[in-house]
C-alpha cells in the first residue's frame, strides 16, 4: 500500500534569473514536498491574464508527498516567499510580474474546493504554458495517468 499522493505542480517565473529560481524551487520542494519523480522541460511563454515585457519560464514537475492538499499549499507558499514572491496579485485582483508561481495542478484523483484551494486547478486546461509540460511529462511517465 503506497503512503503517498502523486501531485502535479506548475512552476512559473518572469522576473529575475528564471532559470536558477525554478531550479531552486524545484531544489527546496524536493526538500519540504518530497520525492522528485520527474519535471518536464523548461518553456518560454508570453505572459497570460496582464501585459508584461517579461517572458515567462514554466515547468510541471511530478512529485510524490505525504503532505495534504492544504499542508502542500502552505509549503508552497512558503516556498514562494522564500524565493521572492510577494503577492499573487496587484490591487483589484490583476496578475503582475513574480519571480517564482507554484500551482497544485493535481493531487492524485482528489478534488478540492475551499475558499483557499481548488484541485484539480480550474485553470489548467485553458493554458499552454500548463498542458504542454503536463502533456510532456505524461508522455514520459511509465504508467498511464489520466488528466
Amino acid at each position: 500500500m503506497k503512503n503517498y499522493t502523486e501531485v502535479y505542480l506548475g512552476l512559473g517565473s518572469n522576473l529575475g534569473d528564471r532559470h536558477t529560481l525554478l531550479l531552486q524551487a524545484l531544489e527546496l520542494m524536493i526538500q519540504h514536498v518530497g520525492q522528485l519523480v520527474r519535471c518536464s522541460s523548461f518553456f518560454e511563454t508570453e505572459p497570460q491574464g496582464f501585459t508584461s515585457d517579461h517572458a515567462f519560464l514554466n515547468a510541471v514537475a511530478l512529485y510524490r508527498t505525504t503532505l495534504t492538499p492544504e499542508q502542500l499549499l502552505a509549503t508552497t507558499q512558503d516556498i514562494e516567499r522564500q524565493l521572492g514572491r510577494t503577492e499573487k496579485t496587484q490591487p483589484g485582483g490583476a496578475y503582475t510580474d513574480r519571480p517564482i508561481d507554484i500551482d497544485i495542478l493535481l493531487y492524485g484523483d482528489e478534488t478540492v474546493n475551499t475558499p483557499e484551494l481548488t484541485i484539480p486547478h480550474p485553470h489548467m486546461n485553458e493554458r499552454d504554458f500548463v498542458m504542454k509540460p503536463l502533456e510532456e511529462l505524461r508522455r514520459n511517465l511509465t504508467s498511464p495517468h489520466e488528466f
